[in-house]
């Protein structure tokens, strides 16, 4: 196997061992590109600031609380706790969260436990469940699954930053969850492997230039009666109406099609899944998305109009999402 960095190694082993040699193969050999000189030049500075961090394993740790808890500031002395936060916020911007490091509160753009707790009583169980997270980001969902008693997650996102995030964040962990962070895009999950429980695709079917392929590539990961978790931008109205930006949706280029929620059901539908149902519409507000000291770059205040907060700075619907279950037949 390739000698890799940030323990993707022992992913790809881990994928091997449990049933997904014919990926971990593949991933092998895409890899290793990623980590070609000259790739990413950020990258030798970030794979520093983990070598920087201080060598310690948590006694206390809550992956299941709405702020994850790693350590307690009791756990280390004021000094490690300063380099912690200091190593931390080398890798801004932060984008999910929040997390609570030794005490540190890294207080992300996203209050994404407010999404997690919008879905997490309405689907099913995730206790021994294969799952995958598909856009996963720093892998706070993720660690949210195995908190919730997920067997296996998988996480899948290109960012290498957020890999990096995710790599500072476990290596406090006294024992590494059975989380694992690889850093592609679906398009790299090959076709119709019909092996997870449970797919996650949070955030990610608006930036599809085809959305019903994405959809199909969900459909194709999950086994037999498995449960799909799908959120996304949607608009308000009925079936058949569906909003193509022009060239941006709230400063955002890569937004292809936000359709309704009847829409959206019926692409679901057709594309073979059954039991679909709608958990949850809500309005993205300036409390849930916002800028931090963790995250100073702009957000949704800044995508807004400043005259009427119902558009966005285009002139479309300001931002409305929508959390959507659905079965594999």
């Amino acid at each position: 196997m390739s000698d890799l960095p940030l323990q993707l190694d022992s992913s790809l082993g881990a994928l091997r061992e449990n049933g997904m040699a014919r990926w971990s193969g593949q991933l092998e050999r895409e890899l290793p590109l990623l980590f070609e000189p000259g790739r990413n030049g950020n990258l030798p500075r970030w794979l520093d600031l983990l070598d920087r961090l201080p060598v310690i394993k948590a006694e206390t740790v809550d992956l299941g609380s709405a702020r994850v808890q790693i350590g307690t500031k009791n756990e280390c002395d004021t000094t490690q706790q300063h380099n912690i936060e200091e190593l931390m916020r080398e890798l801004h911007p932060w984008r999910k969260g929040p997390f609570d490091l030794f005490g540190v509160h890294i207080d992300s753009e996203w209050h994404s436990d407010w999404k997690w707790e919008r879905l997490a009583q309405e689907i099913q169980p995730l206790e021994g469940r294969k799952v995958l997270d598909v856009g996963c980001g720093n892998g706070y969902y993720a660690l949210r699954m195995a908190g919730a008693g997920a067997d296996f997650v998988v996480g899948i996102d290109p960012n290498i930053l957020f890999l990096l995030q995710f790599r500072a964040l476990t290596s406090f962990l006294p024992a590494p969850p059975e989380v694992h962070f690889i850093p592609v895009g679906m398009e790299s999950v090959p076709n119709n492997t019909q092996w997870f429980d449970t797919v996650f695709s949070m955030g990610v079917l608006y930036h599809r230039r085809s959305p019903m392929d994405h959809l199909y590539e969900l459909r194709g990961a999950l086994r037999q009666g498995g449960e799909l978790i799908l959120e996304t931008l949607v608009i308000e109205g009925g079936r058949g109406e569906i909003l193509v930006p022009e060239q941006r949706y709230a400063k955002m280029r890569n937004v292809w099609f936000i359709p309704t929620v009847d829409e959206l059901i019926h692409w679901l539908e057709r594309v073979g899944f059954t039991q679909v149902r709608c958990l949850n519409q809500s309005l993205t507000t300036t409390d849930e998305q916002r800028v931090t000291s963790w995250m100073q770059f702009e957000s949704l205040a800044d995508f807004l109009d400043p005259e009427d907060p119902t558009r966005t700075i285009e002139g479309y619907p300001s931002p409305r999402r929508a959390l959507l279950s659905a079965v594999a037949p």
